[in-house]
């Protein structure tokens, strides 16, 4: 067996190769994938390839999503499919739609649980990506770790 092959127990990966694929999906026209947008999870990365003639590439690092949401017509039920809505933390494109995906409430309960372990893995914490440090407008000086501003509670002035 070659060294860069993935050595399948249930569903644990023994070895595991970085740019193994761990969800894919295009978007669908009624039940039909014939489109020209397809979606890809790999890498600890979203990736959304648009486009025939003239393609555009987008890549969002998951653990930089905030929210979720899944949203389902009439049509989208009858047909098996959903948009997600995936809200991220970055300055150009706040908000990724996985249109029309297949087996969504699926897809996004699985990207839910994946974003939580990358983030675990990572240490990344909430106030990473709510603007900690800022408040008001004024930024914040917690000399001793605890959270607080020592600045409003009368603590040690700001060394700037």
């Amino acid at each position: 067996m070659a060294d860069n092959e993935n050595v399948k127990t249930g569903l644990d990966y023994v070895k595991r190769d970085p740019n193994e694929v761990k969800w894919r999906d295009r978007k669908h026209h009624l039940w039909f994938p014939f489109s020209f947008t397809i979606y890809e999870v790999r890498n600890e990365r979203l990736y959304v390839q648009r486009g025939l003639f003239s393609t555009s590439f987008d890549e969002t690092l998951l653990y930089r999503v905030t929210d979720l949401r899944l949203t389902r017509t009439l049509g989208q039920k009858i047909f098996g499919t959903g948009t997600i809505s995936v809200y991220t933390k970055v300055d150009t494109a706040r908000e990724i739609r996985l249109e029309n995906i297949k087996h969504s409430k699926e897809v996004k309960a699985y990207l839910s649980e994946l974003i939580e372990t990358i983030r675990d893995q990572k240490n990344v914490v909430g106030k990473e990506f709510y603007g900690a440090g800022m408040m008001d407008g004024h930024i914040m000086h917690d000399m001793d770790g605890d959270g607080v501003d020592d600045c409003l509670q009368g603590g040690p002035p700001p060394f700037n």
